[in-house]
Protein backbone atom coordinates (compact mmCIF):
# COMPACT_ATOMS: atom_id res chain seq x y z
CA UNK A 1 0.00 0.00 0.00
CA UNK A 2 2.65 2.74 0.84
CA UNK A 3 4.83 1.41 -2.31
CA UNK A 4 1.65 2.14 -4.45
CA UNK A 5 0.98 5.59 -2.33
CA UNK A 6 4.32 6.92 -3.95
CA UNK A 7 3.68 6.46 -7.18
CA UNK A 8 0.34 7.83 -7.11
CA UNK A 9 1.14 10.19 -5.43
CA UNK A 10 3.78 11.99 -8.35
CA UNK A 11 0.37 13.35 -10.51
CA UNK A 12 -1.07 14.29 -6.99
CA UNK A 13 1.73 16.46 -6.49
CA UNK A 14 2.59 18.11 -10.21
CA UNK A 15 0.28 20.61 -10.49
CA UNK A 16 1.84 22.61 -7.54
CA UNK A 17 4.65 24.63 -8.55
CA UNK A 18 7.14 25.69 -5.76
CA UNK A 19 10.14 27.64 -5.13
CA UNK A 20 13.70 25.84 -4.86
CA UNK A 21 13.70 23.36 -1.88
CA UNK A 22 15.62 25.04 1.28
CA UNK A 23 18.84 22.67 2.51
CA UNK A 24 17.71 19.49 4.50
CA UNK A 25 19.21 18.81 8.07
CA UNK A 26 22.15 17.10 7.61
CA UNK A 27 21.74 13.19 7.50
CA UNK A 28 18.22 13.27 8.80
CA UNK A 29 16.39 14.23 5.81
CA UNK A 30 14.42 17.15 7.36
CA UNK A 31 14.27 20.58 6.08
CA UNK A 32 15.35 23.65 8.46
CA UNK A 33 12.92 24.48 10.18
CA UNK A 34 10.66 26.76 8.60
CA UNK A 35 8.49 28.52 11.33
CA UNK A 36 5.17 27.37 10.54
CA UNK A 37 3.33 25.53 13.23
CA UNK A 38 0.12 23.88 12.18
CA UNK A 39 -2.64 22.98 14.47
CA UNK A 40 -4.81 20.24 12.64
CA UNK A 41 -8.16 20.32 14.01
CA UNK A 42 -11.15 17.77 12.81
CA UNK A 43 -13.03 14.43 13.33
CA UNK A 44 -12.08 10.79 12.63
CA UNK A 45 -11.78 11.52 8.87
CA UNK A 46 -9.07 14.44 9.82
CA UNK A 47 -7.72 11.67 12.34
CA UNK A 48 -6.93 9.05 9.68
CA UNK A 49 -4.94 11.94 7.82
CA UNK A 50 -2.99 13.27 10.50
CA UNK A 51 -0.19 10.33 10.17
CA UNK A 52 0.49 11.68 6.57
CA UNK A 53 0.21 14.80 7.54
CA UNK A 54 2.15 15.08 10.47
CA UNK A 55 4.88 13.63 8.02
CA UNK A 56 4.59 15.68 4.88
CA UNK A 57 4.80 18.96 7.13
CA UNK A 58 7.47 17.67 9.31
CA UNK A 59 10.28 16.90 6.25
CA UNK A 60 9.03 20.18 4.99
CA UNK A 61 10.55 21.66 8.14
CA UNK A 62 7.14 22.44 9.73
CA UNK A 63 5.54 21.36 13.13
CA UNK A 64 2.32 19.96 13.64
CA UNK A 65 -0.14 18.65 16.19
CA UNK A 66 -2.96 16.66 15.82
CA UNK A 67 -6.06 18.06 17.41
CA UNK A 68 -8.61 15.92 16.10
CA UNK A 69 -11.29 13.86 18.00
CA UNK A 70 -13.07 10.97 17.61
CA UNK A 71 -16.98 10.90 17.49
CA UNK A 72 -16.61 14.92 17.38
CA UNK A 73 -13.97 17.57 16.80
CA UNK A 74 -16.74 19.99 15.31
CA UNK A 75 -16.84 23.61 16.32
CA UNK A 76 -20.55 24.14 15.46
CA UNK A 77 -22.67 23.62 18.27
CA UNK A 78 -26.13 23.15 17.02
CA UNK A 79 -28.83 22.07 18.83
CA UNK A 80 -28.27 18.26 19.34
CA UNK A 81 -26.80 17.33 22.71
CA UNK A 82 -23.66 15.59 21.02
CA UNK A 83 -22.56 18.14 18.77
CA UNK A 84 -22.86 20.82 21.72
CA UNK A 85 -20.84 18.41 23.83
CA UNK A 86 -18.71 17.78 21.00
CA UNK A 87 -18.10 22.19 20.46
CA UNK A 88 -17.94 22.45 23.90
CA UNK A 89 -14.76 20.31 24.16
CA UNK A 90 -13.49 21.51 20.99
CA UNK A 91 -13.28 25.24 22.09
CA UNK A 92 -11.80 24.15 25.25
CA UNK A 93 -9.21 22.18 23.46
CA UNK A 94 -8.15 24.68 21.56
CA UNK A 95 -7.99 27.22 24.17
CA UNK A 96 -5.71 25.35 26.06
CA UNK A 97 -3.38 24.49 22.12
CA UNK A 98 -3.04 27.94 21.14
CA UNK A 99 -0.97 28.41 24.71
CA UNK A 100 0.83 25.14 24.58
CA UNK A 101 1.97 25.05 21.34
CA UNK A 102 1.12 28.56 19.52
CA UNK A 103 0.57 27.65 15.96
CA UNK A 104 0.86 29.90 13.04
CA UNK A 105 -1.69 28.19 11.28
CA UNK A 106 -4.92 26.56 12.58
CA UNK A 107 -6.10 24.38 9.72
CA UNK A 108 -9.41 22.76 10.51
CA UNK A 109 -11.70 20.18 8.44
CA UNK A 110 -15.37 20.30 8.21
CA UNK A 111 -16.69 17.37 10.27
CA UNK A 112 -19.24 15.19 9.78
CA UNK A 113 -20.69 16.60 12.90
CA UNK A 114 -20.79 20.73 11.71
CA UNK A 115 -24.67 20.07 12.26
CA UNK A 116 -26.83 23.29 12.49
CA UNK A 117 -28.57 25.73 11.01
CA UNK A 118 -26.02 27.80 8.09
CA UNK A 119 -26.35 30.85 10.65
CA UNK A 120 -24.89 28.18 13.32
CA UNK A 121 -22.48 27.29 10.88
CA UNK A 122 -21.51 30.74 9.45
CA UNK A 123 -21.26 31.85 13.47
CA UNK A 124 -19.04 29.32 14.62
CA UNK A 125 -16.74 29.64 11.71
CA UNK A 126 -16.56 33.52 12.12
CA UNK A 127 -15.80 32.76 15.44
CA UNK A 128 -12.92 30.79 14.53
CA UNK A 129 -11.99 32.89 12.41
CA UNK A 130 -11.54 35.97 15.04
CA UNK A 131 -9.99 33.30 17.32
CA UNK A 132 -7.27 32.81 15.11
CA UNK A 133 -6.77 36.06 13.93
CA UNK A 134 -6.53 37.05 17.51
CA UNK A 135 -4.04 34.39 18.11
CA UNK A 136 -2.15 35.47 15.15
CA UNK A 137 -2.13 32.52 13.25
CA UNK A 138 -3.35 32.33 9.89
CA UNK A 139 -7.09 30.02 9.52
CA UNK A 140 -7.56 27.93 6.64
CA UNK A 141 -10.82 25.96 6.06
CA UNK A 142 -11.31 22.66 4.14
CA UNK A 143 -13.59 20.34 3.32
CA UNK A 144 -13.50 16.84 4.25
CA UNK A 145 -13.53 14.27 1.54
CA UNK A 146 -17.02 12.25 0.44
CA UNK A 147 -17.79 9.57 2.48
CA UNK A 148 -21.27 7.36 2.78
CA UNK A 149 -24.06 8.98 4.50
CA UNK A 150 -25.18 5.94 6.04
CA UNK A 151 -28.29 5.63 9.13
CA UNK A 152 -26.56 8.12 11.73
CA UNK A 153 -25.85 10.91 9.47
CA UNK A 154 -28.84 10.97 6.64
CA UNK A 155 -30.76 12.57 9.05
CA UNK A 156 -28.11 15.35 9.46
CA UNK A 157 -27.78 15.63 5.49
CA UNK A 158 -28.86 18.94 4.85
CA UNK A 159 -26.27 20.89 7.75
CA UNK A 160 -23.49 18.53 5.85
CA UNK A 161 -24.65 19.84 2.20
CA UNK A 162 -24.57 23.19 4.02
CA UNK A 163 -21.25 23.52 5.89
CA UNK A 164 -19.06 24.28 3.11
CA UNK A 165 -20.82 27.46 1.95
CA UNK A 166 -20.74 28.76 4.92
CA UNK A 167 -17.06 27.87 5.37
CA UNK A 168 -16.23 29.49 2.11
CA UNK A 169 -18.15 32.93 3.16
CA UNK A 170 -16.33 32.87 6.70
CA UNK A 171 -12.87 31.67 5.49
CA UNK A 172 -12.42 33.65 2.04
CA UNK A 173 -9.02 32.77 0.45
CA UNK A 174 -8.98 30.77 3.76
CA UNK A 175 -11.40 27.87 2.37
CA UNK A 176 -9.72 24.46 0.85
CA UNK A 177 -12.25 23.00 -1.63
CA UNK A 178 -11.06 19.00 -1.52
CA UNK A 179 -13.52 18.13 -4.35
CA UNK A 180 -10.26 19.02 -6.45
CA UNK A 181 -8.60 16.10 -5.23
CA UNK A 182 -11.21 13.44 -4.29
CA UNK A 183 -14.08 14.61 -6.66
CA UNK A 184 -17.52 14.05 -4.87
CA UNK A 185 -18.27 10.69 -4.92
CA UNK A 186 -17.19 8.35 -2.04
CA UNK A 187 -17.61 5.23 -4.30
CA UNK A 188 -15.44 6.34 -7.19
CA UNK A 189 -11.51 5.22 -7.01
CA UNK A 190 -10.62 8.59 -7.24
CA UNK A 191 -12.04 9.43 -3.48
CA UNK A 192 -10.12 6.38 -2.12
CA UNK A 193 -12.23 5.90 0.74
CA UNK A 194 -11.33 3.02 3.42
CA UNK A 195 -13.97 -0.13 3.04
CA UNK A 196 -16.24 1.79 5.68
CA UNK A 197 -16.85 4.19 2.89
CA UNK A 198 -16.04 7.17 5.07
CA UNK A 199 -12.22 7.15 6.41
CA UNK A 200 -9.25 6.62 4.32
CA UNK A 201 -6.39 3.73 4.24
CA UNK A 202 -2.52 4.79 3.94
CA UNK A 203 -2.64 5.88 0.37
CA UNK A 204 -5.84 8.23 0.52
CA UNK A 205 -4.32 9.98 3.53
CA UNK A 206 -0.91 10.50 1.73
CA UNK A 207 -2.77 11.94 -1.41
CA UNK A 208 -4.55 14.36 1.01
CA UNK A 209 -1.70 15.15 2.49
CA UNK A 210 0.62 15.75 -0.79
CA UNK A 211 -2.25 17.72 -2.13
CA UNK A 212 -2.73 19.87 1.20
CA UNK A 213 0.49 20.87 2.10
CA UNK A 214 0.81 21.89 -1.41
CA UNK A 215 -1.90 24.50 -1.05
CA UNK A 216 -0.84 24.99 2.50
CA UNK A 217 2.89 25.96 1.54
CA UNK A 218 1.23 28.55 -0.76
CA UNK A 219 -0.72 30.07 1.73
CA UNK A 220 1.45 29.73 4.63
CA UNK A 221 4.94 30.46 2.56
CA UNK A 222 6.94 27.57 2.91
CA UNK A 223 7.80 24.27 0.51
CA UNK A 224 6.53 21.12 0.89
CA UNK A 225 8.96 18.59 0.70
CA UNK A 226 8.67 15.77 -2.23
CA UNK A 227 6.28 12.81 -1.22
CA UNK A 228 8.99 10.16 -2.02
CA UNK A 229 11.04 11.24 1.42
CA UNK A 230 7.97 10.96 3.77
CA UNK A 231 5.08 8.89 2.05
CA UNK A 232 6.54 5.44 2.87
CA UNK A 233 7.56 6.17 6.41
CA UNK A 234 6.54 4.44 9.30
CA UNK A 235 3.19 6.76 9.72
CA UNK A 236 1.74 4.26 7.28
CA UNK A 237 1.63 1.79 10.17
CA UNK A 238 -0.41 4.03 12.14
CA UNK A 239 -2.80 1.90 14.73
CA UNK A 240 -5.57 3.59 12.92
CA UNK A 241 -5.28 2.28 9.87
CA UNK A 242 -5.30 -1.46 11.27
CA UNK A 243 -8.51 -0.50 12.90
CA UNK A 244 -10.16 0.19 9.48
CA UNK A 245 -8.41 -2.65 8.05
CA UNK A 246 -6.19 -1.40 5.79
CA UNK A 247 -3.24 -3.13 4.04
Amino acid sequence: MAVAAVAALTACGASAATPATPASRAGSGERAATGVRVLWMGDSIAGTQAPALEAALTAAGARFKDATSDGGGTVVAGDHPVTVMAAKDSWKRLKDDLRSFRPTVIAYQITTYDWGTPGEQLAAYRRLTRTAKDAGARLVLVTAPPFKLDEFYLPHEKAIENAPGMAAKAAGAGFLDAAELWGRDHTADQAKRAKDGIHSCQQGSAAFATWFTARLGRLAGFTPADPGTWATGSWTADERFVKLGCG
